[in-house]
């Protein structure tokens, strides 16, 4: 008996053992999440997924690169969709996009679904993400989606004999550091110290780079900046400490037939239609200049008038409501006075600035002030809309925060602050939920 597993993008896979197919996290987009085009590039055959006979679809999480409502949308709805999410929210918009069967994941509780057996484990942020273990044809899959082991899990992990496969996240993004490139230190380019003692620990078979193959828009300066990690590296650091595994790299649609004794490669999905080279790597350039927010506001086009006011009647009133309404930042800077500058960019390339004085709680505006900037953030209207309108989340927003030098008492307080308490990211995402899926679900219900 074999099992046979396809890469569908990103951490979306297709399950098959006998006569019984399972997806997780299926991505039926490109791009998706907003901005993350396929790396290498794809299509998607949306008529052949709507005929797809699934027989269940499992989703490790909300994040809307792993949860998304566009592509669901191509699923027949008869097929139950198991999710983990603490939030009833979720499963209430999935019901909404018509799914008959939509039930969520308890950790730790094995799902039965013809000859699989799947059983999500915590991941370290238990609160948000699980892991999957896969065990169908007498094998044992571990597939860690994009997380972290919680400690507890890998002890349990550790004590199973045999690790059949593992789909480990191989990206360590600098998500934080693009923020803030000036501030940020350059990649030493190794992987975690913690991913190789844990694959060290689980000692599988065989090993597949998984959950991030995208890229930024072809101009984005991202793209040689967020990305340290190479398939090339991931294959000598993993292949150092586990010199008896075999690393297997899964391209979208490229399949793989595993048994007891070997894996092979077999027929690929379909519906995943490659697009040019596939063979394709990261370049990570530590020295490489970012872009202006000035120039990257170019690259968007205009808003309209009244979608550009949305924004600007935000940061003129609708953010000092949020911010006051929320509890004070944990961060000890924001205690004392601060003045921050907010500078949203258009089309152009122009800049308008707000200023405002914050200290805990309390926040007012200012006309632009001569006492000493303590804080400052910057970002494209268009994405600034785009995050007021459609739920759109950090990583395609181009933030840029603190990337400048402050007075030298500021620049000493500053060093240890966390930039994700920036002012304009707790307005917009602290308490917010399904922001994103919302917005798709209303327009595939405005269709």
């Amino acid at each position: 008996m074999s099992l046979k597993i396809s890469r569908i993008l990103h951490a979306g896979y297709v399950f098959e053992c006998e006569r019984t197919q399972i997806a997780f996290d299926p991505i039926f987009e490109n791009p998706f999440s907003q901005n993350c085009y396929a790396f290498p590039d794809v299509r998607f055959d949306h008529d052949q997924i709507k005929n797809l006979k699934l027989d269940a679809v499992f989703i490790s999480h909300y994040h809307d690169d792993h949860c998304s409502l566009e592509s669901l949308q191509f699923i027949d709805r008869r097929t139950p969709i198991y999710i983990y999410c603490l939030f009833e929210e979720m499963l209430s918009l999935i019901r909404e996009l018509g799914f008959e069967n939509v039930q969520a994941l308890e950790i730790n509780t094995p799902v039965f679904i013809g000859s699989f057996e799947i059983t999500p484990w915590p991941a370290l942020d238990s609160d948000v993400d699980s892991i999957f273990q896969i065990k169908a044809a007498g094998m044992n899959v571990l597939n860690v989606v994009d997380s972290w082991i919680d400690l507890v899990t890998l002890n349990r992990l550790a004590k199973i004999p045999t690790w059949d496969l593992l789909l480990w996240p191989f990206q360590s993004l600098r998500e934080i550091e693009v923020i803030s490139p000036s501030r940020a230190l350059p990649s030493n380019r190794q992987l975690p110290r913690e991913h190789l003692e844990q694959l060290k620990i689980l000692n599988p078979r065989f090993v597949v780079p998984s959950s991030c193959q995208f890229i930024h828009e072809s101009w984005s300066w991202y793209n040689q900046a967020l990305f340290p990690i190479s398939y090339e590296q991931f294959q000598e650091q993993v292949q150092s400490i586990l010199p008896e595994s075999r690393i297997v790299r899964l391209n979208p649609s490229v399949a793989i037939v595993l048994d007891q004794n070997s894996v092979e490669f077999a027929l690929p999905l379909s519906w995943v239609l490659p697009v040019g080279e596939q063979d394709v790597d990261y370049c990570y350039q530590p020295d490489l200049q970012a872009s202006s927010t000035a120039e990257i506001s170019k690259r968007f086009d205009a808003l309209t008038s009244t979608q550009a006011e949305r924004v600007y009647q935000y940061c003129r009133s609708d953010l000092l409501e949020r911010y006051r309404s929320m509890e004070a930042s944990a961060e000890p800077f924001f205690l004392q006075a601060r003045i921050w500058q907010l500078s949203v960019y258009d089309h152009t390339g122009e800049p308008k600035h707000f200023f405002y004085r914050i200290q805990g709680k309390n926040i007012d505006s200012m006309e632009e002030s001569q006492e000493l900037l303590s804080w400052t953030t910057e970002l494209p209207l268009a994405r600034f809309y785009g995050a007021l309108d459609s739920g759109e989340s950090l990583t395609s927003m181009y933030v840029r925060i603190n990337d400048r030098v402050f007075e030298s008492q500021i620049e000493k307080d500053i060093q240890e602050v966390d930039l994700t308490e920036d002012p304009l990211l707790r307005c917009l995402f602290n308490g917010a939920f399904g922001v994103y899926q919302i917005a798709q679900l209303k327009r595939l219900q405005d269709r």
